[in-house]
């Protein structure tokens, strides 16, 4: 049975307790957490048992977007966007799904030109300047409304409950995405200065509200790497308009997502960027190990395998990276 709301499992738990006794609530309760795991959401509700902790569970480990994002790793885009939009049918006020559609819609971009590469990474000039071609129409079309629709949702939440994690958790992910859009992809860096303001921001109120939303850290670290790349006229530049980079602060805000069992969503992504951010600072060990996991996690995925090929040494030693 699918409960609607957290408001029907608190009048069913209330009238459930009463009727039957601490000793036939606790065996209800386990009962329902192993008989189905169906049951689990309702059980969750149940034990709350005064209702004060009533309430879904956290979207920031929900085992349907865990799948959505390991097609998103497998490379299965259009897989992937079906599902984020159909866990966003069955949960309309949830602005997590619409940022998760946008977020199959930039990995494809992504992908098709090669950003999340060890040849985009290592050269300067398109790591600081953006992609040398023009991006998607459609997939930049599709990207927009999806990210512009959840923003305004996760305000509008965040307009009644200021620190609302699920909301500041979808902003803090779809403020960084399009920053990464308009720095990698539109190539329009000062635009994008706004929104990597917004996703640093809502990531560290969210970071002080939720118990590990390590995901989190994918955003943070991501922006303070590739800004600490810029050369020091473009840095002191950002640093009027608010934003700072810390290539060293970047690096270990990637280690603990990539590291972190709480990261349920990124933990891949943050690894891959880590891996990266090690070739160019020279690490080939830490980015042969993190390539070597994620290999080993989705050996289907063509793009892991080559960049671990690219990063190992051949056989007198020297290594294949260039």
């Amino acid at each position: 049975m699918r409960w609607a709301s957290a408001e029907r499992g608190k009048a069913l738990a209330c009238m459930l307790r009463g009727r039957l006794g601490r000793g036939a609530w606790s065996l209800l309760v386990g009962a329902m957490m192993t008989a189905s795991p169906a049951n689990t959401t309702l059980a969750r509700w149940l034990s709350a048992g005064d209702g004060s902790a009533l309430a879904a569970p956290s979207i920031m480990n929900d085992a349907e977007l865990e799948a959505g994002f390991r097609l998103l790793y497998q490379l299965k885009f259009d897989q992937a966007r079906e599902l984020f939009m159909q866990w966003e049918q069955e949960r309309p006020r949830q602005p997590l799904g619409l940022a998760l559609e946008a977020a199959s819609d930039l990995f494809e971009e992504f992908y098709r030109k090669g950003v999340l590469t060890s040849d985009f990474f290592l050269d300067d000039k398109r790591l600081l300047s953006g992609i040398k071609d023009r991006p998607d129409a459609n997939l930049e079309r599709q990207f927009a409304a999806a990210a512009q629709r959840a923003e305004k949702m996760a305000h509008e939440r965040l307009e009644n409950q200021p620190k609302d994690p699920d909301a500041l958790f979808a902003l803090t992910l779809v403020e960084g995405m399009q920053a990464d859009d308009l720095f990698l992809i539109q190539k329009r860096q000062l635009e994008s200065l706004h929104h990597l303001r917004e996703a640093d921001r809502n990531a560290r109120i969210l970071l002080e509200v939720a118990p590990h939303p390590d995901d989190a850290y994918v955003a943070l670290g991501s922006a303070n790497y590739i800004i600490g790349c810029l050369p020091g006229y473009k840095r002191a530049m950002l640093w009027v308009g608010g934003v700072h980079g810390d290539k060293a602060r970047g690096i270990r805000q990637l280690a603990r997502a990539a590291s972190s069992e709480h990261a349920h969503y990124l933990r891949p992504f943050a690894r891959l960027m880590l891996a990266l951010a090690a070739l160019r600072e020279k690490n080939p060990d830490v980015t042969r190990q993190q390539l070597q996991e994620l290999v080993a996690e989705f050996p289907e995925n063509a793009l892991f395998a080559k960049e671990l090929a690219k990063a190992t040494p051949v056989m007198n030693g020297v290594s294949s990276a260039p």
